[in-house]
């Protein structure tokens, strides 16, 4: 097993590889290539980053990396041990997208960063807009909180759609 700095080596090795990059966690972006001591582009941004910091974040990868084309992550928020919210960011043709963000209760927690990142897939693969793209990706993490076990065994597609469009503000 490797420990987690010689993950993170290798990662950052095989981003001159990568075109669509989800997370950003196990991967270096020094602030100088030939200087780690100065430290990573990441430092001092929260786990639960603001749209700046993010995008900040996404645009030091891009100059690093032309060759990546999509960025996206997802932030989660945890309430407590049954409640989590998640919202996501998504880097796309040079721009910072952000989603809505979803509570919920949660069922199986185990399968939602696949379920994330199949949505977000599946909205490129048929053309969503960058919007719509990544609030797909967001509903469909949120709906496999829902089910027990590690698949979003769900595919309809209308019900993700539906809770991505939902309006969680109080009506009066």
């Amino acid at each position: 097993m490797w420990t987690w700095e010689e993950a993170r080596d290798f990662c950052t090795l095989c981003l001159p590889y990568v075109n669509v990059l989800f997370g950003i966690e196990p991967y270096h972006i020094w602030k100088n290539e030939e200087d780690h001591s100065a430290g990573d582009v990441k430092d001092g941004i929260p786990f639960q980053p603001d749209f700046e910091q993010q995008e900040k974040v996404f645009q030091a990868f891009a100059d690093r990396y032309p060759n990546i084309k999509c960025i996206a992550r997802h932030v989660r928020f945890a309430h407590s041990c049954s409640e989590n919210s998640l919202m996501a960011y998504l880097w796309l043709n040079g721009k910072t997208y952000e989603s809505k963000r979803l509570t919920f209760h949660i069922l199986d927690r185990v399968g939602g960063g696949d379920a994330f990142v199949s949505g977000i897939i599946y909205g490129l693969m048929n053309e969503y807009t960058p919007e719509d793209t990544v609030n797909f990706g967001v509903a469909a993490s949120a709906v496999k909180h829902t089910i027990h076990g590690d698949g979003n065994i769900t595919d309809d597609v209308s019900m993700i759609r539906h809770v991505m469009e939902m309006n969680f503000d109080i009506k009066r």
